[in-house]
């Protein structure tokens, strides 16, 4: 799995929270991970510090594959990850499905496109469909935009469009939902996909099989483009690690998941 070639943002997120946190007496609890999930865990530990002022929630990104290192080697409290399917390796750590979190495969608004198939799908990405004419669109060349290496929506796109084939040597990558999101709102010919609460009208999201990408769509199960954020850490957390999951697991904090577009876990 290509998610373990990233190593070094670890070392920088144990610089930063100790750099950060140098001088304080505050009881800390320390996240770090999915870039997808980020946006959301720093407004819940914004809203979840303010209503405990003796706790600091230091949270920073990196993906997935830093979220799952640094909680193996207890750098931080709780690693975010966004993935289908958590690796073996995370076996020895507790995971707890906070949210599900749809992707929407986008593209710029002037695109005739509206829609294409799972299987055209895995071709464009692929590389063996090239051209939007192929797909009804205007005569054109396709720019594939795609996640880093690392990056948990990246993994989990793969899979679910990919399917074992293997992403096209052309592609251009990005290392967070907002950098493709302004990649495809700059670039006519290009596709790319993120988290469906990163929609803004300055793109248009494909339907895919007929299906619409929207939160709703996914809860009924018809479109399937979707993977669970997990935060993991160990069997045995400091007792402010246990209550701020504790907070995200409430309604409160559900609410707050769904208010700022993902999909919560008790409906």
């Amino acid at each position: 799995m290509r998610i373990w070639r990233i190593v070094l943002p670890i070392a920088l997120v144990l610089i930063v929270i100790v750099t950060g946190l140098r001088g304080t007496t505050k009881k800390v609890v320390r996240i770090a991970g999915s870039t997808a999930f980020l946006p959301f865990a720093e407004k819940l530990a914004e809203v979840y510090m303010e209503k405990h002022p003796d706790v600091v929630v230091e949270v920073q990104g990196g993906g997935s594959a830093t979220g799952i290192m640094a909680a193996l080697q207890g750098i931080v409290d709780i690693g975010m990850v966004d993935l289908l399917t958590l690796p073996k390796i995370t076996d020895s750590l507790e995971n707890i499905t906070v949210a599900r979190d749809g992707i929407a495969v986008v593209v710029h608004p002037g695109n005739t496109v509206s829609g294409m198939t799972s299987e055209e799908l895995g071709s464009v990405f692929s590389g063996e469909i090239r051209n939007w004419k192929m797909l009804g669109g205007v005569d054109g060349p396709i720019r594939v935009i795609s996640r880093e290496d690392g990056s948990g929506t990246r993994t989990s796109f793969d899979g679910l469009a990919l399917k074992g084939k293997k992403l096209t040597a052309d592609a251009l990558f990005q290392d967070s939902n907002g950098t493709i999101r302004e990649a495809v709102e700059r670039d006519p010919q290009a596709i790319g996909y993120i988290s469906i609460g990163f929609l803004v009208r300055g793109i248009k999201a494909l339907r895919i099989d007929g299906i619409a990408a929207t939160n709703d769509n996914v809860i009924s199960g018809t479109y399937t483009y979707a993977r669970p954020v997990y935060f993991l850490r160990e069997p045995h957390p400091t007792r402010e690690a246990k209550a701020f999951v504790e907070y995200v697991l409430s309604g409160e904090g559900q609410e707050i998941i769904a208010k700022d577009g993902l999909i919560p876990i008790h409906l």
